[in-house]
């Protein structure tokens, strides 16, 4: 899991390639700690070759988005595959991020 976190546009955004899987779920989570810290800017995370998200993928997704939320900011989730989309789905979380 590969995890390239990089400021664009006034957003912040995040790359995730790779499978989130529970082994990846520490390192991911250290990776994605700068989106928790930032005040000032929408979070874009970008899945395009995210392959695998599990539930330990989802706490961190979610966690950002309280974290961006809190600060009047929004999270976008892009280039999400039907896979992983089938789990946001399945978990109602379909239902608490925008897609771009």
């Amino acid at each position: 899991m590969q995890t390239t976190i990089q400021e664009q546009e006034g957003n912040i955004i995040a790359i995730l390639e790779g499978s989130l899987d529970t082994a990846a779920v520490p390192e991911t989570e250290t990776a994605m700690s700068p989106l928790l810290e930032a005040t000032d800017k929408d979070v874009i995370i970008d899945c395009t070759d995210l392959k695998y998200i599990c539930s330990g993928g989802l706490r961190i997704f979610l966690g950002v988005l309280k974290s961006t939320q809190e600060k009047g900011h929004q999270v976008f989730i892009k280039g999400i595959s039907n896979d992983v989309r089938a789990v946001f789905a399945m978990t109602g979380f379909i239902n608490l991020f925008k897609f771009k």
